[in-house]
């Protein structure tokens, strides 16, 4: 079976459990799901809510290119990528990052390289509100470094493996 990725961008929420379930073949060995959900504070103040605002079309395109890295980087059978836009309370889904493989060090690197690559290069722009006010949110330098460490990492792993774990991709 060829390896599949499935993007969306929609304003309400997902089942997390149901998009897991959608994608389990009998094949898959290891499946890893990031859940990232809007926080009640930030560096700034509390916050109530986020507005987050994407590009359409772009945002769609910039998510599907980062998923067919991580396919082509790793043995994995399904990425996934499902994204939230509009206005969200704190306490709510963002963001859901699965990833299916065979092995679970793939499926691990994976999840881990998409969440990596979407803070940093996916078109999104997050507004955060609450008692202190309103304010957009700034790139973060601990982003900028979670994604850095990808670009010099072997194409089978992630930085810090040990040689045994970095034997080349199978065809």
């Amino acid at each position: 079976m060829a390896p599949r990725c499935q993007v969306r961008v929609q304003q309400g929420d997902f089942d997390p459990g149901a998009e897991i379930e959608a994608l389990r073949t009998p094949a898959t060995g290891a499946i890893v799901s990031f859940v990232g959900v809007a926080r009640d504070f930030s560096a700034a103040a509390a916050v109530d809510r986020i507005r987050l605002e994407h590009y359409p079309g772009m945002t769609e395109r910039c998510l599907q290119d980062i998923a067919q890295q991580a396919l082509a980087r790793w043995e994995l059978q399904h990425v996934g990528i499902v994204h939230r836009v509009g206005e969200l309370l704190a306490g709510e889904r963002i963001v859901l990052v699965v990833t299916a493989a065979v092995h679970r060090d793939a499926a691990f690197d994976g999840c881990r390289f998409v969440i990596d690559y979407l803070k940093t290069e996916a078109p999104f722009w997050k507004h955060e509100s609450g008692a202190g006010g309103a304010r957009w949110v700034e790139a973060k330098e601990s982003d900028q470094r979670a994604r850095a460490r990808w670009q010099n990492a072997p194409e089978t792993g992630s930085p810090g493996r040990f040689a045994r774990d970095l034997e080349p991709r199978k065809a």
